[in-house]
Order: C-alpha cells, then sequence, then structure tokens
C-alpha cells in the first residue's frame, strides 16, 4: 500500500527543487523530516509540507503506521512557465521565465523479513 501528496503549480524552479528533493529519497519519514527542517532553502519548505500531507493520507486514509512509512518515491514535474519581460535600455526588452513545479511524494510501509 502506498500513501501518496502532490503540490501542483509550486512557484519554484524545478531544477532548485530537485537538489532538494535528491536529499530525502528513500529516507525514513524522521531523517527526511530532519534534512528538510535544516536544509535552508525555499523548495524545502515546500516539499516538508508536501511530505507531511502524503504523512497524514497514509495515517488517516490507508490505515498506515507512521513508524514503519519512508519515502519510496519523491520527484518534480515541470510546470507551466510564467512569460514575463522586464525592460533594457534602448527601448529593448529582456524575457523572464517565471518556473512552477508539480511535487509528488509517495511513501510505503517498511517490508518485514
Amino acid at each position: 500500500m502506498e500513501a501518496k501528496a502532490v503540490a501542483k503549480y509550486v512557484r519554484v524552479s524545478p531544477r532548485k527543487a530537485r537538489r532538494t528533493i535528491d536529499l530525502i529519497r528513500g529516507k525514513d519519514i524522521g531523517q527526511a523530516l530532519g534534512i528538510l527542517k535544516n536544509t535552508p532553502n525555499k523548495p524545502s519548505k515546500i516539499i516538508e509540507k508536501v511530505l507531511n500531507s502524503a504523512i497524514a493520507n497514509a495515517e488517516n486514509n490507508h490505515d498506515m503506521l507512521v513508524d514503519d512509512l519512508y519515502v519510496s518515491e519523491c520527484y518534480v514535474d515541470e510546470g507551466p512557465t510564467m512569460k514575463r519581460f522586464r525592460p533594457r535600455a534602448m527601448g529593448q526588452a529582456s524575457p523572464i521565465n517565471k518556473r512552477t513545479s508539480h511535487v509528488t511524494v509517495i511513501l510505503e510501509e517498511k517490508k518485514e523479513g
């Protein structure tokens, strides 16, 4: 059985979020939360919220034991890019891409044996 949580259209670059999410893949829940709390960047706060949501889903919807959970899969997909322009010299403009992400965290129970 697996529990899943997804955050869509998060205003953080997928490239930066992937650097943070790679830290928790395959880790126990306590260890993953500890890593995210001590990582000082914006994606870590967002990923921590998604992880807490997945834990709540596992506990309430699937009757899983929280102590036995680990992060089996986690990934960041690219969402739509908001295109903006910055005025530059001599009446020109340069593009600014404000990227968004879809963050997915999937938890499973450890198999004993």
